[in-house]
């Protein structure tokens, strides 16, 4: 996938991120039942012919933008981290801290895309990245027979950890990210080590 995208002619690619910037702009006008090929091609300073050169139609569009976006996040996520490998929790804060500021450096975008309840298709794809990544974080630590000594099932605690982890980002962004990336990572740590506070 790297090998494609690196072969990728650069003319297709400033297209494809014309077209992007064009829907995120027309997003934040309009609701996407009011999108039409004309207007993203237009705003985009295309024309139609050349959209369909690179899409079937907007849901096509919108489906090819969810995995561009995963496969950034993922290139993001599988950067090496700089934490000790026997320093777990400053490993999984680094990766999470990669993750909240590329989200940071392309708010347009992510505001659009997972802060709005019109495009599912973004905030599923990312939902299941998240929830395959908690899955190698509760592998990685053991943490396994520790849910199961407190009664939990390992899947319930990715789907609540996952769960939990989008709708605070999806926050975050509608309430224009008040707190920087770096404070938010330390603060889910917070979180992960003391989930019983909010017991008490």
């Amino acid at each position: 996938m790297d090998e494609k995208k690196t072969n990728t002619d650069p003319r297709v690619v400033r297209t494809r991120q014309l077209i992007r910037d064009a829907f995120v702009e027309l997003l934040q006008e309009m609701d996407i039942e009011k999108l039409s090929v004309n207007r993203i091609a237009e705003r985009a300073t295309i024309n139609r012919v050349t959209f369909y050169l690179h899409y079937r139609d907007i849901p096509d569009m919108m489906e090819k933008m969810a995995d561009d976006m995963i496969q950034e996040i993922e290139a993001i996520l599988e950067k090496p981290s700089t934490a000790s490998s026997d320093d777990e929790g400053d490993m999984d804060g680094t990766i999470l801290l990669n993750l909240l500021e590329h989200i940071a450096s392309h708010a347009a975008f992510y505001k659009v895309v997972l802060a709005s309840k019109r495009t599912p298709v973004f905030t599923d794809r990312l939902l299941k990245l998240l929830k395959e990544l908690i899955t190698v974080i509760v592998d990685r630590r053991g943490s396994e027979s520790n849910l199961s000594k407190a009664g939990i099932q390992k899947d319930i605690a990715i789907w609540y950890s996952s769960s939990a982890l989008i709708g605070t980002i999806v926050a975050w962004l509608r309430h224009d990210m008040p707190y920087t990336p770096r404070y938010m990572a330390e603060q889910f740590s917070l979180l992960r080590r003391h989930p019983h506070r909010f017991d008490e």
